[in-house]
């Protein structure tokens, strides 16, 4: 048998058993989508009672849990009892992975093995699916989603978007154009590709084509809804601005990738679409999602469990500030992750949301603390370098690498190197570092991550 009909088998075989998994997406985001209504009280009732189920199953699964859940008694357990508990990082995560998965038939080997041969996405005879992520730490992770975590997954993407479809329903043709890895390993493209409206029609862009094939890809689509990482949105926003793209979204979506200012104004300049920005990873699914009504970003408290912590994992006052984040996952039975470090940093807002939901909010993600670089005594922060180069309107997109004494930038589009140059180093010189070695060159097209697609926009000196 020839590799191509091999891969036509695989992809056929995977997409009639994911048109049974979306039906199940379909019957349950009725159900994510009312919560979106519930009281303080029914969210807290509901995590209570998800987090004893995760913790009881976990300790009697995996090896790796029941060591840590020694002493709390999952029938009793509240969210303020997993302080107790040490923090999960991503070297445990994949160090003992073995010891964590929780279905005796799946273990790291054949994890990896199915990563290896599977000429398409898959799904194990027992319905999982394997993904695999070096996300900004450049720590590379394998991943198991199973058959109910993935459901709940995508419902916690899409069911704010849904309402709001469901509010005001589209009278003509419906298409979602998805801007992801599209292709193996990464998760995105399964979560993202997703309908959600009725009949709307859906589009899987690659975004690690050339940015001019990327374009021309979704002027073709003629999107009416647009879901992409973060940077790519605010490339396509600008370049219709310009008058280079001729779509009219009314709806916009991003991912995988802080959401900055300049990328915000951009889209709303372009298109004056509502944007609902997602915080999630491969580990815990979805974190938070945009209502597009207030600011920031609300918490998925009916399967998430976010910790905000100082330096030793103890959680802190509301309005301190916290060094990382710990999650929770209540949906992946599969493999648990529990007091998980995410690896960013949130801030919590006070003040209720316009949009009346009494799910709690965090600020947009400005990014992970490894953005940040580093020289000797002195950290220079990320928005130092945005600030100048992401309100440059001649450049459309940047990247980051750190030096020695500096940062080399790769910058597309048709700056004015000298000034950009001394404005960078004046940023840093505010910061405290004196007379940076600034390198810019301009470049056609930035490398994404071969395996997700993202574009790793700061790159400290290693």
């Amino acid at each position: 048998m020839s590799q191509s009909v091999v891969e036509d088998t695989s992809v056929a075989d995977y997409r009639r058993l994911r048109a049974a998994h979306l039906n199940e997406v379909t019957a349950a985001l009725d159900d994510h989508v009312g919560r979106l209504d519930w009281s303080r009280e029914q969210i807290d009732r509901h995590r209570t009672a998800r987090l004893r189920a995760l913790l009881g199953y976990a300790r009697e699964r995996s090896p790796f849990h029941a060591e840590r859940l020694r002493g709390l008694d999952p029938a009793t357990a509240t969210v303020a009892d997993l302080a107790a508990l040490p923090m999960m990082t991503k070297q445990d995560a994949q160090e003992n992975w073995d010891a964590i998965v929780t279905t005796r038939d799946l273990d790291r080997v054949r994890a990896e093995r199915i990563l290896a041969e599977q000429t398409w996405f898959s799904y194990t005879p027992g319905g999982e699916q394997i993904f695999s992520s070096g996300g900004s730490s450049g720590v590379r992770g394998v991943y198991v989603w199973d058959w109910q975590f993935f459901v709940s997954a995508v419902c916690l993407a899409w069911r704010t978007q849904a309402r709001e479809e469901q509010r005001q329903p589209s009278t003509g043709v419906s298409r979602l154009a998805v801007l992801s890895a599209g292709e193996p390993p990464h998760a995105s493209t399964p979560l993202f590709d997703v309908p959600t409206a009725p009949g709307m029609e859906t589009v899987v862009i690659p975004v690690g084509a050339p940015f001019d094939d990327v374009l021309a890809a979704v002027a073709a689509a003629k999107p009416t809804h647009l879901v992409a990482y973060a940077s790519v949105i605010g490339r396509l926003a600008r370049a219709a601005s310009r008058g280079e793209l001729s779509i009219s979204p009314v709806r916009v979506s991003t991912n995988s990738e802080p959401l900055l200012d300049e990328d915000r104004q951009a889209i709303r300049e372009a298109w004056a679409a509502p944007v609902h920005n997602l915080w999630g990873s491969t580990e815990i699914g979805v974190q938070a999602v945009g209502c597009a009504r207030g600011e920031g970003l609300h918490i998925a408290e009916d399967e998430v469990v976010l910790e905000r912590v100082d330096e030793n994992g103890v959680p802190v006052a509301p309005d301190e500030p916290a060094v990382r984040t710990l999650a929770t996952g209540l949906a992946n039975r599969t493999f648990p992750f529990i007091r998980y470090d995410l690896g960013d940093q949130v801030t919590l807002l006070p003040d209720p949301c316009p949009c009346g939901s009494a799910f709690a909010r965090v600020a947009d993600i400005g990014g992970r603390r490894d953005d940040d670089f580093r020289y000797g005594s002195i950290t220079v922060p990320a928005s130092a370098f945005r600030y100048v180069l992401g309100t440059d309107p001649r450049i459309s997109e940047y990247q980051v690498t750190q030096t020695a004494g500096g940062a080399n930038i790769l910058a597309v589009g048709d700056p004015d190197v000298g000034h950009v140059s001394a404005a960078v180093v004046a940023a840093l010189r505010v910061q405290g570092l004196a007379d940076a070695a600034i390198r810019i060159q301009v470049v056609d097209r930035l490398q994404r991550l071969s395996g997700s697609g993202k574009l790793r926009r700061f790159v400290p000196l290693r």
